[in-house]
């Protein structure tokens, strides 16, 4: 079982700064893209950051040029660090990954717990 847990939310004052870190671990063959997605208040859940197994990376365009993406592919694990943090950022965040079991079985998309990231003005 495919279990990805999240750390380093918190509160930081705007202008700030956090890093978040997602750890996959279980049983992993291979991991093809790992992402951040995040959910406010009454809002849709929408794209943070991605990476995929060639080092392309994505992101939303409020995060753009403040935010970066980055993965340790030794340790399963993925980060996203977050600079210049805005009051608009406060939101539940959430890592993806969309990986295989084994080599045999399908690709399938994996989700953390969430962790919260709050930024007082």
């Amino acid at each position: 079982q495919v279990q990805l847990v999240e750390s380093g939310g918190g509160l930081v004052q705007a202008g700030g700064s956090l890093r978040l870190s997602c750890a996959a671990s279980g049983r992993i063959f291979s991991i093809d893209a790992m992402g951040w997605y995040r959910q406010a208040p009454g809002k849709q859940r929408e794209l943070v950051a991605s990476i995929n197994s060639g080092d392309s990376t994505n992101y939303g365009e409020s995060v753009k040029d403040r935010f970066t993406i980055s993965r340790d592919n030794a340790k399963n694990t993925w980060y996203l660090l977050m600079n210049s943090l805005k009051p608009e950022d406060t939101a539940v965040y959430y890592c993806n990954a969309f990986l295989r079991e084994t080599g045999m079985s399908p690709r399938n998309f994996y989700w953390g717990q969430g962790t919260q990231v709050t930024v007082s003005s």
